[in-house]
């Protein structure tokens, strides 16, 4: 979902378990040479969705990484079928109305310049929570008290609880 912690969270986890890190979005940034909403603008979401799928495919073949994808991801069964496939897959989930104080202000969303912004929220959540579970190894659910780091802890502990099991 927009505005789970997906690149902090994978970021300091990367960190932690000495691996890279990736966040998808910003390598179709990187790859594109512009920002996702300008891609939206010119190709449209479902432009952006297949740049996406493609550089989800390219790193899912590489070892030793941690990856964080763009919410919308979830939305391909081939997207899912890759994630299945290629490693742990850890869902952050965030109630809606947390990700909407994350993301409200937040002009890099293309799918939230909307007028009701929170109404998206819920309708993204409500479609793409069941995609999440169905792909997720583990489900983590924050809460507005916990840090970034916190949440990077639990999300080891899981990981380490997976391994050993």
């Amino acid at each position: 979902m927009p505005g789970a912690g997906k690149t902090t969270v994978g970021r300091q986890l990367a960190r932690r378990l000495h691996r890279r890190f990736v966040d998808v979005d910003h390598e179709v940034e990187a790859r594109t040479g512009v920002r996702i909403p300008v891609i939206f603008d010119i190709e449209g979401e479902q432009g952006f969705r297949d740049r996406e799928s493609k550089v989800l495919a390219e790193l899912s073949t590489e070892p030793n990484l941690v990856i964080a994808t763009g919410g919308g991801a979830i939305l391909r069964t081939e997207n899912r079928a890759i994630l299945k496939q290629s490693g742990m897959v850890i869902y952050l989930n965030v109630p809606p109305e947390m990700l909407y104080e994350r993301t409200c202000k937040d002009p890099n969303r293309p799918l939230l310049q909307v007028a009701d912004p929170l109404g998206k929220i819920n309708e993204l959540f409500q479609l793409r929570d069941p995609l999440y579970r169905e792909v997720a190894d583990v489900v983590v659910v924050a809460s507005r008290a916990g840090s970034a780091g916190q949440l990077v802890k639990q999300v080891e502990r899981e990981i380490q609880n997976r391994c050993v099991a």
